[in-house]
């Protein structure tokens, strides 16, 4: 049946000569061979995009995996930018009451208005001689250089990029730096240029580290309407940084919580060597409580 079919090869147009192979032609041998070509493509081609396919999913999943360790990681930095916010209040508040206490005990007709002592009342000390000291508010930062640094920035989407530049590069942080460097040097400046070019011409000697200097010039000093101006103006930026601060640290706080609840939400999807998805709602776990000292600071962001 087979031979019937066929047809030999001298027969044959130019077409079909081309094609076939042997000295005889059969158009089911034809075909078969067509059909079985076909099908070798098939699983190659599939075989190929399926390598592709899983190959590119393993870099996905990757990609996963390092955007869940820069979230981890931004948010532990993010908790210990906030210690350092909360301890720089503190910080900021005990200065400026100790320098208010001096403003406002600058008329009184007292030798001892610019000393004063640690609560033994054994140290004694001008307040004035430190009033050069400066610290610039600068948070640490480094876990957010180094992702964006590496180019894994990307990873971590629009709205958490935007929600994570708030806290580093964000118009508080700026204001922030500003106002406890440059302008506070301005005042530094300001105060030591007056003893350069007017104390040092009027007093006979000039140690501002020691006790009896102050209590000696007090009367000069006191009359020095310049450098209680200067005070007077450093304390209106110390109360604004502290607001500035305080503002910051709610900020801080808020997305903290947001980045809490990105990381226990990917934390929670359903993991396959490099396949992930979403619990279903009847495999998911109960919320997880957030820490108490989290849900004290809510409440006074609340209040």
């Amino acid at each position: 049946m087979a031979d019937k079919d066929s047809k030999e090869r001298a027969q044959l147009n130019w077409f079909l000569r081309l094609i076939t192979l042997g000295d005889r032609f059969s158009y089911q041998d034809f075909f078969d061979r067509l059909k079985k070509g076909f099908v070798e493509f098939l699983i190659v081609f599939f075989g190929v995009l399926v390598s592709f396919s899983v190959e590119q999913q393993g870099e996905n999943f990757d990609d996963r995996e390092k955007n869940v360790d820069n979230l981890m990681n931004l948010r532990d930095e993010l908790k210990s930018m906030q210690s350092y916010t909360q301890e720089y209040i503190g910080d900021n508040e005990w200065v400026t009451e100790l320098y208010r206490q001096q403003y406002n005990r600058w008329e009184q007709d007292n030798d001892s208005i610019f000393i004063f002592y640690e609560e033994d009342q054994e140290f004694h000390f001008p307040l004035m001689a430190y009033y050069t000291n400066r610290d610039p508010f600068n948070p640490p930062r480094v876990v957010y250089d180094a992702i964006k640094l590496d180019g894994t920035f990307r990873f971590l989407g629009s709205e958490i990029g935007r929600l994570v530049n708030d806290n580093y590069d964000g118009t508080f942080l700026k204001y922030l730096m500003i106002n406890t460097d440059k302008e506070e040097k301005t005042s530094i400046e300001q105060f030591t240029h007056r003893l350069a070019h007017q104390w040092v011409f009027d007093l006979n000697k000039i140690d501002v580290e020691d006790n009896d200097f102050w209590i000696e010039n007090r009367r000069y000093i006191q009359q020095d309407r310049f450098v209680k101006y200067n005070l007077y103006k450093r304390l209106e930026l110390w109360t604004q940084i502290n607001e500035q601060l305080n503002t910051y640290n709610d900020l801080l706080t808020k997305n903290i919580r947001v980045l809490d609840s990105v990381i226990n939400k990917k934390e929670d999807e359903w993991t396959i060597i490099w396949w992930w998805g979403e619990k279903p709602s009847w495999l998911q776990a109960s919320p997880k409580s957030e820490p108490e000292e989290l849900q004290v600071q809510e409440q006074l962001v609340d209040q």
